[in-house]
């Protein structure tokens, strides 16, 4: 089960998505990473109890600003079940953001940790996500290494 991760020198708690957070900001917070519509309240309500349905194999935590209420930084891991590695299963690291307000505060590194330890405590063998190369830097930083490449096919609307 997911614990919630407080640190005392950044007053800050990594939580899981509440409901509540379409009104401080979360979705403005994902713009701050890509293209992200408006989503009405229902949409949010509906894709949160889906994925909440899913309990430990995919989680969206957050990190809230004690002071203003507003969301600072989110993530999200989702777990691949698979038949290779004797039936092992593999972290999947995706939507990791920090408001640009909020950012030198170590809030990127902690929802890494915070992630990863996650993966790993309900049994994965690895974790892996994708980054541009202008976040390469970072995520080397929080122990990940480059390996193989990246390839995308966008399907049109």
């Amino acid at each position: 089960m997911l614990a919630d991760h407080s640190n005392d020198d950044q007053k800050c708690k990594i939580r899981r998505l509440d409901l509540a957070d379409k009104n401080k900001g979360f979705i403005e917070l994902l713009r701050q990473l890509t293209v992200c519509d408006s989503v009405s309240d229902k949409e949010f309500e509906d894709r949160f109890k889906e994925l909440a349905s899913e309990g430990d194999d995919h989680i969206i935590c957050v990190v809230e600003d004690n002071d203003t209420g507003k969301i600072v930084a989110t993530g999200s891991v989702f777990i691949e079940k698979k038949f290779i590695r004797n039936c092992g299963k593999v972290g999947h690291i995706e939507d990791l953001v920090v408001d640009a307000n909020a950012r030198g505060k170590q809030l990127g590194k902690k929802m890494i940790e915070f992630l990863t330890k996650h993966a790993r405590s309900i049994g994965c063998y690895k974790v892996i996500l994708d980054c541009s190369t202008e976040n390469k830097a970072f995520y080397e930083k929080c122990g990940f290494k480059e390996k193989e490449i990246q390839m995308v096919k966008y399907f049109p609307w």
